[in-house]
Protein backbone atom coordinates (compact mmCIF):
# COMPACT_ATOMS: atom_id res chain seq x y z
CA UNK A 1 0.00 0.00 0.00
CA UNK A 2 1.52 3.36 -0.97
CA UNK A 3 2.29 5.52 2.30
CA UNK A 4 0.26 8.08 1.07
CA UNK A 5 -2.92 5.68 1.51
CA UNK A 6 -1.25 4.39 4.44
CA UNK A 7 -1.50 7.92 6.21
CA UNK A 8 -4.51 9.07 5.22
CA UNK A 9 -5.88 5.88 7.20
CA UNK A 10 -3.67 6.39 10.05
CA UNK A 11 -5.12 9.78 10.23
CA UNK A 12 -9.03 9.07 9.63
CA UNK A 13 -11.57 9.77 12.54
CA UNK A 14 -11.69 6.21 14.72
CA UNK A 15 -15.20 4.21 12.58
CA UNK A 16 -17.93 3.24 14.70
CA UNK A 17 -20.07 0.52 13.05
CA UNK A 18 -23.51 -1.11 14.25
CA UNK A 19 -24.13 -4.51 11.59
CA UNK A 20 -27.53 -5.75 12.01
CA UNK A 21 -28.64 -9.16 10.67
CA UNK A 22 -31.79 -11.11 10.58
CA UNK A 23 -32.03 -14.63 8.76
CA UNK A 24 -35.24 -14.11 6.40
CA UNK A 25 -37.32 -11.25 5.17
CA UNK A 26 -40.13 -11.80 7.29
CA UNK A 27 -37.89 -10.46 10.76
CA UNK A 28 -37.22 -6.57 11.36
CA UNK A 29 -33.49 -5.32 12.14
CA UNK A 30 -36.15 -2.03 14.22
CA UNK A 31 -35.89 -3.43 17.72
CA UNK A 32 -31.78 -4.37 17.11
CA UNK A 33 -31.35 -0.43 15.72
CA UNK A 34 -33.13 1.01 18.77
CA UNK A 35 -31.30 -1.27 21.21
CA UNK A 36 -28.04 0.21 19.53
CA UNK A 37 -28.86 3.70 19.66
CA UNK A 38 -29.46 4.09 23.05
CA UNK A 39 -26.53 2.19 23.98
CA UNK A 40 -25.06 4.96 21.93
CA UNK A 41 -26.48 6.96 23.78
CA UNK A 42 -25.08 5.75 27.24
CA UNK A 43 -21.69 5.25 25.70
CA UNK A 44 -21.97 9.04 24.03
CA UNK A 45 -21.03 7.05 20.65
CA UNK A 46 -21.61 8.23 17.33
CA UNK A 47 -22.38 5.52 14.71
CA UNK A 48 -20.68 6.40 11.58
CA UNK A 49 -21.25 3.02 9.66
CA UNK A 50 -24.85 0.78 9.24
CA UNK A 51 -24.09 -2.29 7.96
CA UNK A 52 -27.81 -4.39 8.04
CA UNK A 53 -28.51 -7.52 5.64
CA UNK A 54 -30.88 -10.42 5.39
CA UNK A 55 -29.37 -13.51 5.73
CA UNK A 56 -28.26 -16.87 6.96
CA UNK A 57 -25.96 -16.58 10.29
CA UNK A 58 -24.63 -19.93 9.34
CA UNK A 59 -23.07 -18.28 6.45
CA UNK A 60 -18.86 -17.52 6.81
CA UNK A 61 -18.28 -13.96 7.50
CA UNK A 62 -16.80 -13.30 3.87
CA UNK A 63 -20.19 -14.72 2.20
CA UNK A 64 -21.97 -11.46 3.86
CA UNK A 65 -21.55 -8.00 4.02
CA UNK A 66 -19.87 -8.26 7.50
CA UNK A 67 -17.06 -9.34 5.58
CA UNK A 68 -16.24 -6.41 3.88
CA UNK A 69 -17.33 -3.73 6.93
CA UNK A 70 -14.57 -6.06 9.03
CA UNK A 71 -12.36 -5.13 5.84
CA UNK A 72 -12.66 -1.35 6.56
CA UNK A 73 -12.27 -1.77 9.98
CA UNK A 74 -8.85 -0.73 11.70
CA UNK A 75 -6.78 -0.23 14.90
CA UNK A 76 -9.22 2.30 16.78
CA UNK A 77 -12.28 1.39 15.08
CA UNK A 78 -15.51 -0.19 17.25
CA UNK A 79 -18.21 -2.68 16.04
CA UNK A 80 -21.08 -2.75 17.87
CA UNK A 81 -23.72 -5.44 17.77
CA UNK A 82 -26.79 -6.17 19.89
CA UNK A 83 -25.49 -9.77 20.50
CA UNK A 84 -22.92 -12.20 19.32
CA UNK A 85 -24.84 -14.53 17.30
CA UNK A 86 -25.77 -11.48 15.03
CA UNK A 87 -21.95 -12.68 14.01
CA UNK A 88 -22.79 -15.71 13.35
CA UNK A 89 -24.53 -18.89 14.31
CA UNK A 90 -21.39 -20.92 14.39
CA UNK A 91 -19.33 -20.70 17.78
CA UNK A 92 -16.27 -21.06 16.06
CA UNK A 93 -16.92 -18.49 13.44
CA UNK A 94 -17.58 -15.86 16.35
CA UNK A 95 -14.44 -16.87 17.55
CA UNK A 96 -12.02 -15.80 14.55
CA UNK A 97 -14.11 -12.77 14.11
CA UNK A 98 -13.89 -11.79 18.03
CA UNK A 99 -10.07 -12.72 18.05
CA UNK A 100 -8.82 -11.26 14.60
CA UNK A 101 -10.54 -7.87 15.83
CA UNK A 102 -8.52 -8.37 19.04
CA UNK A 103 -5.35 -8.59 17.42
CA UNK A 104 -6.05 -5.81 15.33
CA UNK A 105 -7.47 -3.31 17.72
CA UNK A 106 -10.67 -3.54 16.70
CA UNK A 107 -13.15 -3.02 19.71
CA UNK A 108 -16.75 -4.98 19.78
CA UNK A 109 -19.59 -4.12 22.09
CA UNK A 110 -22.24 -6.58 22.36
CA UNK A 111 -25.31 -5.02 23.93
CA UNK A 112 -27.64 -7.60 25.33
CA UNK A 113 -24.68 -9.70 26.65
CA UNK A 114 -22.82 -6.56 27.90
CA UNK A 115 -19.45 -7.92 26.56
CA UNK A 116 -16.72 -5.45 25.22
CA UNK A 117 -14.08 -7.44 24.19
CA UNK A 118 -10.99 -5.42 23.23
CA UNK A 119 -7.04 -6.01 23.72
CA UNK A 120 -7.98 -5.63 27.73
CA UNK A 121 -6.96 -8.66 29.85
CA UNK A 122 -10.18 -9.33 30.81
CA UNK A 123 -11.12 -9.72 26.92
CA UNK A 124 -8.74 -12.14 26.11
CA UNK A 125 -9.70 -13.91 29.28
CA UNK A 126 -13.24 -14.17 27.96
CA UNK A 127 -11.98 -14.79 24.19
CA UNK A 128 -10.14 -17.82 25.54
CA UNK A 129 -13.37 -19.37 27.31
CA UNK A 130 -14.85 -18.39 23.56
CA UNK A 131 -12.52 -20.43 21.90
CA UNK A 132 -12.67 -23.18 24.67
CA UNK A 133 -17.08 -23.20 24.47
CA UNK A 134 -15.93 -23.35 20.79
CA UNK A 135 -13.76 -26.51 20.85
CA UNK A 136 -15.55 -28.30 23.29
CA UNK A 137 -18.55 -27.63 20.95
CA UNK A 138 -16.92 -29.31 17.67
CA UNK A 139 -16.00 -32.11 20.29
CA UNK A 140 -19.22 -33.15 21.18
CA UNK A 141 -20.83 -32.81 17.74
CA UNK A 142 -17.97 -34.75 16.01
CA UNK A 143 -18.68 -37.57 18.95
CA UNK A 144 -22.67 -36.99 18.78
CA UNK A 145 -22.83 -37.67 15.21
CA UNK A 146 -19.80 -41.22 15.36
CA UNK A 147 -22.30 -42.60 17.90
CA UNK A 148 -25.17 -41.82 16.16
CA UNK A 149 -23.54 -43.46 13.14
CA UNK A 150 -22.39 -46.77 15.54
CA UNK A 151 -25.87 -47.22 16.78
CA UNK A 152 -27.51 -47.00 13.11
CA UNK A 153 -24.65 -49.72 12.14
CA UNK A 154 -25.32 -51.48 15.02
CA UNK A 155 -29.42 -51.99 13.90
CA UNK A 156 -28.10 -53.13 10.40
CA UNK A 157 -29.43 -49.73 8.61
CA UNK A 158 -27.24 -49.15 5.59
CA UNK A 159 -25.94 -45.47 5.81
CA UNK A 160 -25.70 -42.93 3.18
CA UNK A 161 -28.76 -42.10 0.55
CA UNK A 162 -29.95 -45.06 -1.23
CA UNK A 163 -28.69 -45.23 -5.34
CA UNK A 164 -31.30 -43.37 -7.35
CA UNK A 165 -33.25 -41.87 -4.75
CA UNK A 166 -32.23 -38.33 -4.93
CA UNK A 167 -35.34 -37.20 -3.74
CA UNK A 168 -37.49 -38.15 -6.66
CA UNK A 169 -39.81 -39.63 -5.08
CA UNK A 170 -41.17 -36.22 -4.26
CA UNK A 171 -41.75 -35.74 -8.10
CA UNK A 172 -43.84 -39.05 -9.23
CA UNK A 173 -46.97 -37.58 -9.04
CA UNK A 174 -45.68 -34.61 -10.89
CA UNK A 175 -44.45 -36.55 -13.81
CA UNK A 176 -46.80 -35.95 -16.16
CA UNK A 177 -46.84 -32.28 -15.26
CA UNK A 178 -43.09 -31.78 -15.62
CA UNK A 179 -43.12 -34.14 -19.37
CA UNK A 180 -45.29 -31.50 -20.29
CA UNK A 181 -43.12 -28.46 -18.88
CA UNK A 182 -40.38 -29.89 -21.07
CA UNK A 183 -42.12 -30.89 -24.02
CA UNK A 184 -42.77 -26.55 -23.93
CA UNK A 185 -39.08 -25.83 -23.03
CA UNK A 186 -38.76 -25.06 -19.32
CA UNK A 187 -35.59 -25.45 -17.87
CA UNK A 188 -34.46 -27.95 -15.60
CA UNK A 189 -33.98 -25.11 -13.37
CA UNK A 190 -37.31 -23.23 -13.58
CA UNK A 191 -39.29 -26.80 -12.93
CA UNK A 192 -36.86 -27.54 -10.05
CA UNK A 193 -37.74 -23.71 -8.64
CA UNK A 194 -41.60 -24.77 -8.97
CA UNK A 195 -41.24 -27.64 -6.97
CA UNK A 196 -38.83 -26.94 -4.57
CA UNK A 197 -36.15 -29.46 -5.36
CA UNK A 198 -32.04 -28.92 -7.19
CA UNK A 199 -32.76 -28.78 -10.87
CA UNK A 200 -29.75 -31.63 -10.72
CA UNK A 201 -32.99 -34.12 -9.06
CA UNK A 202 -35.62 -33.01 -11.31
CA UNK A 203 -33.15 -33.92 -14.61
CA UNK A 204 -32.38 -36.94 -13.46
CA UNK A 205 -36.06 -37.89 -12.86
CA UNK A 206 -36.89 -36.44 -16.15
CA UNK A 207 -33.90 -38.98 -17.73
CA UNK A 208 -34.99 -41.95 -16.01
CA UNK A 209 -38.40 -41.86 -16.16
CA UNK A 210 -38.15 -40.90 -20.10
CA UNK A 211 -35.83 -44.11 -20.16
CA UNK A 212 -38.91 -46.05 -18.39
CA UNK A 213 -41.21 -45.10 -20.70
CA UNK A 214 -38.99 -45.85 -23.84
CA UNK A 215 -38.39 -49.10 -22.54
CA UNK A 216 -42.18 -49.93 -21.84
CA UNK A 217 -42.73 -48.89 -25.72
CA UNK A 218 -40.08 -51.36 -26.73
CA UNK A 219 -41.41 -54.35 -25.05
CA UNK A 220 -44.98 -53.43 -25.67
CA UNK A 221 -44.16 -53.49 -29.01
CA UNK A 222 -42.62 -56.81 -28.85
CA UNK A 223 -45.18 -58.21 -27.62
CA UNK A 224 -47.28 -56.93 -30.17
CA UNK A 225 -48.47 -60.49 -32.37
CA UNK A 226 -47.41 -60.80 -36.02
CA UNK A 227 -49.95 -59.79 -38.44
Amino acid sequence: MPEKKKQELKDRPPIVAAYLRVSTDKQTILNQKSEVINFCRRQELTITIWCTETVSGTKKESERELGALLKKLQRGDSLIITEVSRLSRKMMNIMNIIHQSIEQGITIYSIKEGYKFDSSINSQVLAFAFGLCAEIERTLISQRTREALARRRAQGVKLGRPKGSLRAGKLHQYEKEITDMRMEGLSFQKIAARYKVSPETVRLFYLKTSVQKTKKLQEEQNQEPEK
